[in-house]
């Protein structure tokens, strides 16, 4: 009974953290109130805050779940890459994830398009995500210097330069994928676009 009353309000949490990325999606953060996200799903105010002590809580639970689940449904994990190519696997992954689970691009639309960082939000989980962010970073870094070491790219190529281009250029297709700005086939987009950076690091300097 116990162990179903947990599953139970596991679920409750869930739908209101489904509920909230709704509302914050459409009204923005600040916007959004408890009565609404209660609204939304059938329930009181007061059964909100029986999981969640205020708005910035609820938040909190959306960002963590959000990272933790992405790296979880994702066919090539972050630390099973070991080369450029598995970089490459990686992101393709991410693509197809984000084409095919619509809470996971709503969530990435919010937290990048819409998110109101204020200094409170940042104080609960602005640490956490930095760490996300420079974990991915030096593992996309030992990636590409085993690369080299194996001769898969040029040991002409400037690891940190190489590391900030892909970077870059990762970030500006998810963006414009998240927002429906590109419309033709993403993966093949970001395929050739690995691909030809993939060939100018692979030249002799």
């Amino acid at each position: 009974m116990a162990r179903r009353t947990k599953e139970e309000a596991e679920e409750t949490k869930k739908a209101i953290c489904l509920a909230a990325l709704d509302i914050f999606c459409e009204k923005g953060y600040s916007r959004t109130t408890f009565d609404e996200i209660a609204k939304r799903i059938n329930l009181t105010k007061g059964a909100i805050y029986w999981h969640f002590r205020n708005k910035a809580d609820i938040l909190t639970e959306i960002i963590r779940k959000g990272f933790t689940i992405s790296q979880s449904l994702l066919s090539v994990n972050i630390s099973q890459v070991n080369s450029i190519y598995d970089f490459k696997e990686h992101i393709l992954s991410e693509v197809k994830l984000i084409q095919e689970n619509k809470i996971y691009k709503k969530f990435l639309f919010f937290v990048i398009f819409q998110m109101e960082w204020s200094e409170a939000i940042l104080n609960k989980v602005g640490s956490e995500i930095k760490d996300i962010i420079q974990a991915n970073e030096e593992i996309l870094k030992t990636a590409l210097r085993k690369s080299q070491e194996s001769g898969e790219i040029s040991s002409s190529v400037n690891i940190e330069e190489l590391s900030w281009l892909l970077a870059c250029m990762h970030q500006g297709m998810i963006k414009n994928i998240i927002s429906n700005n590109y419309q033709g086939d993403a993966s093949h987009l970001v395929s050739t676009g690995f691909d030809l950076i993939i060939k100018g690091s692979q030249m002799k300097g």
